[in-house]
């Protein structure tokens, strides 16, 4: 809290530099102006060089236009001043050009007010990168996003409605597998729940605005937004190192097999209800973890870290950060799109997941119809019925001893 606390005062104080730094920069106008009219300059004279004061700004930072013409624009704007008092119009020339132009201020582009023209995909005429990236984010991404995510939603709702969950076809036979050790499902609660925090502060910042804000009013939800930013830079690392540590402990296991081609002919036999073979994690399981959790993970992670300014050696220019915007909201949302189906399947959409991750264990028989390779390992002995001294314990509890 103090980083951000520290970062708003930086920034108050930096707005109250740059404004300080553009009255002494009309005043030097004004002044040259009040020169002009006591002292005219003969009609058939040529306009008087500027200064060296005015001229260092460009011989120092070189702005997109040649020195001359930066030099002649402040002529015009002393001459403006005189014949017109508050017309700017040459200063801004200058000012939008998007040269760096001069400041006192140590921090990166602060001689830079507005930025270069630029033009983002699907818009017709360039703006300014700002505008530019503000029309995008606000346009397409935001609508194009928003239905994907719409149609993702529905998609589930009608897979629940129409085809129903997968149950198990016989009962339980009371012998329990551990499916999940604690250490397990503890890195999978801490990806998940840090995940939930970040898609719903996510979602209310980007669409906030046309929902929220016309049921709750300007006041209260300024506030709501401004609490999801700070929750959402500061749970993002988090999320960043559990997905890491999510990688590690479960990539053994998914690894591609044979298997998983027929799995996903038959999509699993989620409408037909046929049995389709499958290991420890079948393949729509692996494909969530390939390209949800790994690929979509760690782009959202890593833009979403330039964006908290995490990132050591990166400049943090404008341009930088509006392009790390763009990725996060596209990562995002496909992201936020797979995972609907990842969660419809963990919970409601297959009788007993949910459990397997809430407890760890899991009956043989759900075992033997959803992961009957997997369950096959475990009666050969290939691998172990129960891993962790927990894991025996509670096999124990409900079932007698378990079997070796």
């Amino acid at each position: 809290m103090k980083k951000w606390i520290g970062g708003l005062a930086l920034g108050v104080s930096l707005g109250a530099l740059m404004t300080l730094a553009a009255d002494v920069a009309l005043a030097q106008y004004d002044d040259a102006a009040k020169s002009a009219a006591v002292n005219p300059a003969p009609p058939t004279a040529q306009p008087a060089p500027a200064t060296t004061q005015d001229s260092q700004p460009a011989q120092a930072s070189q702005p997109l236009q040649s020195i001359e013409s930066i030099d002649i624009l402040k002529q015009n704007q002393a001459e403006r001043t005189r014949d017109q008092p508050g017309n700017l119009a040459p200063t801004y020339r200058i000012i939008k050009q998007g040269g760096k132009n001069y400041s006192s201020l140590p921090a990166l582009e602060a001689g830079v007010l507005i930025q270069p023209k630029a033009q983002f995909p699907g818009q017709p005429h360039a703006t300014t990168a700002g505008e530019a990236w503000r029309n995008y984010r606000n346009g397409p991404l935001t609508h194009i996003g928003g239905w994907l995510l719409i149609a993702a939603a529905l998609g589930v709702i009608a897979m629940y409605l129409i085809v129903g969950p997968l149950r198990m076809k016989q009962g339980p036979v009371g012998r329990l597998i551990e499916r999940f050790t604690s250490f397990e499902r503890t890195v999978h609660w801490t990806t998940a729940i840090s995940f939930v925090v970040l898609a719903v502060s996510g979602l209310t910042m980007l669409f906030g605005k046309y929902v929220m804000m016309p049921l709750f009013g300007h006041g209260l939800f300024g506030w709501l937004a401004y609490a999801c930013k700070n929750l959402h830079n500061f749970v993002g690392p988090i999320f960043a190192v559990a997905i890491v540590v999510t990688f590690i402990t479960f990539v053994k296991d998914n690894f591609p097999q044979a298997a998983d081609l027929k799995w996903l002919l038959k999509l699993g036999g989620l409408f037909n209800k046929t049995h389709v073979s499958a290991g420890r994690f079948n393949a729509g399981e692996k494909l969530w973890f390939w390209g949800g959790l790994t690929l979509l993970g760690l782009i959202v992670s890593g833009s979403g870290l330039v964006l908290d300014l995490l990132v050591p050696g990166l400049d943090y220019t404008r341009g930088n950060l509006q392009i790390a915007s763009v990725i996060h909201i596209v990562g995002t949302v496909l992201l936020i799109t797979a995972a609907f189906g990842h969660i419809y399947m963990g919970t409601i959409g297959v009788e007993g997941a949910f459990d397997a991750m809430a407890t760890g264990l899991v009956d043989d028989e759900w075992a033997r119809e959803h992961h009957d390779l997997w369950y096959q390992d475990i009666e050969s002995g290939k691998v172990p019925r129960v891993r962790t001294a927990e894991g025996a314990a509670n096999a124990n509890d409900a079932t007698g001893p378990a079997r070796a």
